[in-house]
């Protein structure tokens, strides 16, 4: 890690304590700075001292544990200055167990869910809120996106694959950007997003609080199986990126949309297993993405390979 992303993260974790109560974002302040370039997520529990969590695992965030011992009022008062107070506005949202936030953060909920005919409609008497530090990686697709072409220029549909909490959101939002933007090589494209769980483009109030490009369109909170038909009616994509296919029906809409002629950019929790998910075998059998970046980690250090995707049992 350079000094310039170690500064960025630093300065992006030193925002999202901003979200905190004031006793607990003092504390969270005073962690050193090399702890705080490796945090990704702050956790808060009812009870339980306040966590920060690295790739090494979740750390107290000060030494005394009890000093940061998280209250029932602690969360309710973070959650009702994120959401202005106003949480019926957010509804949509927080009965799926997360909200967007200002500044591309996500926070985490839970509590006891409220079960209308079969469906959470809120949660109520919350008792963990996990405030993850999105970071932007701009540049880091530069260098892969060209492999995504073909000889004559036309961008061919690519799998991200890599196992959990291996870059793979990070990736593909930066993918997204570069083939939005375009290059001396390649023509921009209109990238149509379905953001299903706001992770892409942490849209807050409409706005995307992620830099995805001057040609992309955003359809946030839409399961991807009622997204990708949409976007294709509506906004004439000629790519849509996609963030963790995992259900049939998924599959089934990026079939429609390969059929249309439509490329497709999407990850899946996954490596070299990947032809034993009974998902997708008839997702290779119809030979829909053609290229597939894999994403490895060796002591912290990532590397991404890029290659032709094989379409065989």
């Amino acid at each position: 890690m350079g000094t310039v992303e170690r500064l960025e993260r630093i300065c992006r974790y030193e925002q999202s304590c901003e979200f905190l109560p004031h006793r607990l974002k003092s504390l969270a302040l005073s962690l050193p700075d090399k702890q705080k370039e490796r945090v990704e997520e702050l956790r808060l529990r009812v009870m339980h001292p306040l966590t920060v969590l690295t790739l090494e695992g979740e750390l107290n965030a000060a030494p005394d544990g009890r000093a940061s011992l998280v209250t029932a009022e602690d969360l309710e008062q973070m959650l009702g200055a994120v959401t202005e107070y106003s949480r019926y506005a957010c509804i949509e949202t927080l009965r799926q167990g997360f909200l967007p936030l200002r500044g591309g953060f996500r926070l985490g909920v839970c509590g006891s869910a409220v079960v209308r005919d079969g469906e959470v409609s809120n949660l109520k008497d919350i008792s963990s809120l996990a405030l993850r530090i999105v970071c932007e990686h701009i540049g880091l697709g530069s260098d892969i996106a060209p492999q995504l072409f073909s000889a004559d220029g036309r961008f061919l549909s690519t799998l991200i694959l890599s196992p959990p909490g291996g870059g793979k959101t990070t990736l593909l939002r930066d993918l997204i950007r570069v083939l939005s933007l375009g290059d001396a090589e390649h023509r921009a494209l209109r990238v149509a997003v379905i953001d299903e769980r706001c992770e892409l483009a942490v849209c807050c109030k409409g706005r995307a609080q992620m830099e995805l490009g001057n040609h992309t369109d955003v359809l946030s909170l839409c399961p991807k199986a009622v997204g990708i038909p949409m976007v294709l009616r509506g906004m004439n994509p000629q790519v849509i990126a996609v963030d963790e296919i995992t259900a049939e029906e998924d599959i089934r809409a990026m079939c429609l949309a390969a059929n249309c002629g439509v490329g497709l950019l999407a990850s899946i929790h996954a490596a070299s297993e990947l032809h034993q998910k009974p998902l997708w075998r008839e997702l290779l059998r119809a030979r829909v993405f053609r290229r597939c970046i894999v994403i490895r980690s060796n002591g912290g250090a990532r590397s991404y390979e890029a290659g032709d995707l094989s379409c065989s049992d």
